[in-house]
């Protein structure tokens, strides 16, 4: 008595009157379920794969397929006395290359079709830094780097091979880089590709490499470039050039240099996107009486004119005395705030005087409650 087997269509989970892609999908997805490589070791997960196979192997073939509907397993296993045809053997995987079924779930995890290595690529994207003043950030500087790249080489023009020579497509990959490899056998026979071992993936047979490049088309050069660093530019930002990286491969474009950017902090001024902080100094005269004072900005010493009274910790702004905008839209402002400073060391005359203008403030020493400049603001 044969073992009793399970519905083909209930295998894959299919209607009877299913289309041939409804078929193909179907199986598509089983066989990702249950392929062995997705699951070593599960001898139950292997059982359904050859189930899988075969039902597809049936369904998939018009002839086969017709028969089974109207036969059954009978009409297609001779096992169940039938004679009709017969499954026979191992599963034929025909023209279905499982190394380019699974690449094409996993983008080529399973050794599906390489892409074309003689097709144009981009070069390498390079990266070096450098470093400049607060100074040079706010108005812009530029500066002369160096770099090590590849090059196309100039004797063979990027070809690998000797002047007046030229490549052979690879005969065992015929120019795709890849092999195919049949594994497995019976019910388990799939295709995977990989690397060519004869041209080392490249597709092609240099005979007589350049002797410039050893056949690789490219060479090392050392180069010094000038970069314009734009006015604006913040610490930690990346200045980015076209076509300055590496050289592209197989008449690919070249890559992108990316200069990335350090800001030394100045000793003055404080930034924080195109504001810049600035702390002046006055004595308490100068707050109480007002002044003219001198500001050092970026631009400049300018000056300003500070009322009469002006409290500690009073921050006034000189506009469009900030940092220009990277991107070219106008300055930001300069934020002044004011600290009084007083003095640590008076002469005995500075103390006579500053015990009279007490006295004359009503006073007294010993009272430390309240502020000087609490006690004494002006009203308004």
């Amino acid at each position: 008595m044969p073992e009793q087997k399970r519905d083909y269509y209930e295998i894959l989970g299919v209607a009877r009157g299913a289309s041939d892609d409804e078929l193909k999908k179907a199986y598509r997805k089983m066989a990702k379920q249950y392929h062995p490589d997705l699951n070593p070791g599960d001898k139950t997960a292997e059982a359904k794969f050859k189930e899988v196979n075969e039902a597809y192997e049936i369904l998939s073939n018009p002839d086969k397929r017709s028969r089974y509907d109207r036969f059954g397993h009978a009409g297609v296993d001779p096992s169940y006395g039938g004679g009709a045809g017969g499954f026979g053997g191992g599963f034929d995987m025909g023209d279905i290359d499982l190394g380019d079924l699974f690449g094409s779930f996993f983008g080529g995890g399973f050794g599906g079709q390489r892409s074309n290595p003689n097709a144009p690529r981009k070069g390498e994207t390079l990266r070096v830094a450098v470093t400049i003043s607060f100074e040079e950030a706010a108005f812009g500087c530029e500066k002369e780097i160096s770099l090590n790249r590849s090059e196309s080489c100039s004797a063979c023009h990027g070809s690998g091979c000797a002047p007046g020579t030229s490549a052979d497509t690879c005969p065992d990959c015929r120019g795709t880089g890849a092999i195919r490899i049949q594994r497995g056998g019976g019910a388990f026979t799939f295709a995977t590709s990989a690397p060519c071992s004869r041209c080392h993936g490249t597709g092609k047979i240099i005979h007589q490499p350049c002797q410039d490049c050893g056949g690789s088309g490219q060479v090392r050069k050392q180069r010094k470039i000038t970069v314009s660093i734009p006015a604006g530019i913040d610490n930690g930002q990346a200045v980015s050039l076209r076509g300055q990286g590496g050289a592209g491969i197989n008449g690919g474009p070249a890559g992108d240099l990316l200069i990335s950017v350090t800001v030394r902090p100045s000793d003055k001024f404080q930034r924080d996107g195109t504001a810049i902080y600035y702390e002046q100094a006055v004595s308490f005269p100068q707050a109480a009486l007002g002044a003219k004072l001198v500001i050092p900005t970026i631009d400049g010493n300018v000056e300003y004119t500070m009322p009469k009274g002006t409290q500690p910790g009073t921050v006034f702004r000189l506009r469009g005395k900030g940092f220009p905008s990277v991107n070219g839209r106008g300055r930001g402002d300069q934020f002044v705030t004011v600290r009084v400073q007083v003095p640590t060391a008076l002469n005995a005359e500075q103390e006579e005087a500053l015990k009279a203008y007490a006295n004359a403030m009503g006073e007294n020493s010993s009272e430390g409650s309240k502020g000087f400049f609490d006690k004494h603001r002006k009203k308004k």
